[in-house]
């Protein structure tokens, strides 16, 4: 099941990323799932799945955004460190 959202955009703001409509969805939705990545809230496969693309492309956006693939922290390692 799919479900539909609608937005309100200014339309000024199309231009800005000189971009259709769809392809305005499509960035916005990509933007969104890469910051939820970097957050924590979603895996790379749900993130993936949620813009629409393989995890390898998914990656490769990663990488354009400069957002790190890996979720640790530095606390994470640390404990891990100390653990071994």
């Amino acid at each position: 099941m799919t479900v539909h959202i609608t937005l309100d955009v200014p339309e000024e703001s199309l231009s800005v990323f000189r971009a259709g409509p769809d392809e305005f969805a499509r960035q916005m939705r990509l933007a969104a799932v890469v910051k939820w990545y970097e957050m924590g809230r979603v895996s790379q496969s749900k993130a993936a799945e949620l813009a629409g693309m393989s995890r390898r492309e998914f990656l490769d956006k990663l990488h354009e955004f400069q957002v790190s693939p890996f979720q640790i922290t530095p606390d994470d390692l640390a404990a891990e460190a100390a653990d071994e």
